[in-house]
């Protein structure tokens, strides 16, 4: 069962009047990080999140990862209402969450395993993915063997190989450097573009968004709240030496800036 939105467009996710309320860890306070978020994301979309800190954005990615229950509202994928982690979900986050035990191959394949794929179909289709991050020859390396942008590169390759319905990236860059962090973001548009994937990630840079959505939404500060949905239209595949000089860009980048500083007088302290 497919969600259809009433503009007769095809929604792979559909998140409706979602709210989030939770206890603070030091003071036992009640802390709304996000309320009333309704958003659909379609088939092969690449859609950003940002906001100030303390929006709920990760918080709301997690939802979505079925990793946290909302307080109200709810969220459908491909029609089935979210209760918990699933398949057709896949999370990359920002820490890379390898197994430092398993090489390259035995990460990717590790999904496959626990859906009970013989060993030779899946050590087959995990080859696919690696090759597809450009990590041939790396199969037989441990994590620690690999720099910060490989280990990324392994952990994204680990969640395509599972062909979820949405790939979930949780600031999966902010730990590399700048120029590695740039050539990940050339190389994931044109990986996921291949892959054919659909794509809710989250961000806390406005020209990482802007060079890599179709749509960027923006959260206002806690409780997050949307107050802006931008269509990004640039060409793909996209490299940062074409779009750094390209005035939609700049303008995108612009209006982005604008709208998340508007937001910063209501921002908490957690994401």
């Amino acid at each position: 069962m497919h969600a259809i939105e009433a503009d007769g467009k095809d929604a792979i996710l559909v998140a409706s009047d979602v709210g989030k309320i939770f206890a603070d860890p030091d003071s036992g306070d009640e802390v709304e990080a996000f309320r009333n978020l309704s958003l659909s994301v379609y088939r092969r979309e690449f859609v950003c999140l940002v906001g100030p800190s303390g929006c709920g954005k990760s918080t709301f990615l997690r939802t979505i990862a079925g990793l946290e229950r909302p307080t109200s509202g709810e969220i459908l994928v491909d029609g089935q209402k979210i209760s918990g982690p699933g398949a057709d979900r896949g999370m990359v986050f920002q820490e890379y969450a390898l197994f430092p035990w398993k090489t390259t191959q035995a990460n990717v394949e590790f999904g496959l395993r626990l859906k009970g794929i013989a060993k030779a179909e899946r050590a087959q289709i995990a080859r696919r993915f690696i090759d597809l991050v450009g990590l041939q020859g790396f199969e037989n390396k441990f994590p620690h063997q690999l720099s910060g942008g490989m280990r990324q590169r392994a952990a994204v390759a680990r969640a395509l190989a599972n062909e979820p319905a949405v790939l979930l990236m949780d600031e999966p860059f902010a730990a590399v450097d700048a120029m590695t962090r740039q050539r990940l973001q050339e190389e994931l548009t044109a990986i996921i573009r291949t892959a054919h994937m659909t794509v809710i990630f989250v961000t806390h840079s406005i020209e990482e968004a802007a060079f890599l959505g179709d749509r960027v939404v923006v959260l206002s500060g806690r409780p997050g709240r949307i107050v802006s949905d931008l269509r990004i239209d640039l060409d793909r595949p996209r490299k940062w030496s074409d779009v750094t000089n390209d005035a939609k860009f700049t303008g995108y980048r612009d209006e982005l800036t604008r709208l998340i500083h508007g937001t910063h007088a209501h921002a908490g302290d957690h994401a």
